[in-house]
């Protein structure tokens, strides 16, 4: 009863409200953290900076690095910028000693951040024609209706899924997705920034794959301690822990390679007008080849 209250409250707020709300909610996060756990190890750099696009896990990573055992281990509070905008087009501002999470930015735009100290980022990649996909069923059926989205979700439900599909790539074009992957995967090769791919970070090597990605952070967590961290934060877990009576979980685990099932000759050229060469780019198989069930 209480996560339906919840769910409803954050679905019918003003987003101003809402932005309050959310930044409300991460500063009292934060003090009680300060106050209940004791820092064991410091990370060497002053900031993170996860930068990512849409329908890559920005959530899950969003709620692993806001664990309390990974300030535990890296006295790093987690902090998303969208919550301290004074206007929606400027540049984030991140304070020192704070995992920047869920930065939406082209590689360019990224370069412009200020970065008073020392710093790493990370940048999540996905096989776009997945990303596809995964936005697809949730513009359709599971984000919550924010923006322009329940025009967007009206749209969906009353045409075909081959139109939807049109649909979906031709708006992620119009809001650059996939100019933003292809410029994070053509950027000029840095210590201070690694790509990971969505496919390794959720596959079966997921324990190896995060641990590098939080070693590339400067961030060493004990192996009972970060399985334990994955264990809470399983997709299966989040997905059950927003479900309720009549509602459609946001967390959908899409399967690599999905796009397969789903994709005909028509999809696949208004996919490959909107993004040229980007898989390719990407190192993703292409539709001719066999995919690659090492997710690599």
């Amino acid at each position: 009863m209480i996560n339906r209250t919840v769910k409803l409250a954050k679905h019918h707020t003003p987003n101003s409200m809402r932005v309050w709300a959310r930044r409300a909610q991460l500063e009292a996060h934060n003090a009680r953290v300060r106050l209940t756990v004791p820092v064991v190890a410091r990370c060497e750099f002053d900031n993170i900076f996860h930068c990512t696009v849409h329908k890559t896990g920005s959530q899950w990573i969003k709620a692993l690095f806001s664990d309390p055992v990974v300030y535990q281990h890296s006295g790093l509070l987690p902090y998303d910028p969208r919550f301290y905008k004074r206007q929606p087009s400027a540049l984030p501002i991140v304070p020192r000693g704070r995992a920047a999470l869920a930065l939406f930015h082209s590689y360019p735009r990224f370069e412009n951040i200020s970065k008073p100290g020392t710093y790493r980022a990370f940048f999540v990649i996905r096989d776009p024609r997945d990303i596809v996909i995964s936005s697809y069923f949730s513009l359709r059926n599971s984000h919550a209706p924010m923006g322009d989205i329940p025009q967007a979700r009206k749209a969906l439900q009353e045409m075909p899924m081959k139109e939807g599909l049109l649909f979906v790539i031709n708006r992620l074009s119009e809001r650059y997705l996939f100019k933003q992957l292809r410029s994070w995967a053509v950027a000029p090769k840095s210590e201070t920034f690694r790509l990971f791919r969505y496919e390794d970070l959720t596959g079966e090597r997921q324990l190896d794959e995060v641990d590098q990605l939080m070693r590339h952070c400067g961030i060493t967590l004990p192996p009972a301690e970060l399985e334990a961290l994955l264990s809470r934060y399983s997709f299966s877990r989040m997905r059950k822990g927003q479900e309720s009576p009549g509602q459609v979980s946001h967390y959908r685990k899409g399967k690599a390679g999905d796009w397969r099932n789903h994709f005909d000759d028509e999809i696949y050229e208004a996919f490959a007008a909107a993004t040229g060469n980007l898989v390719r780019v990407l190192g993703y198989p292409a539709r001719n080849q066999a995919p690659d069930v090492s997710g690599r």
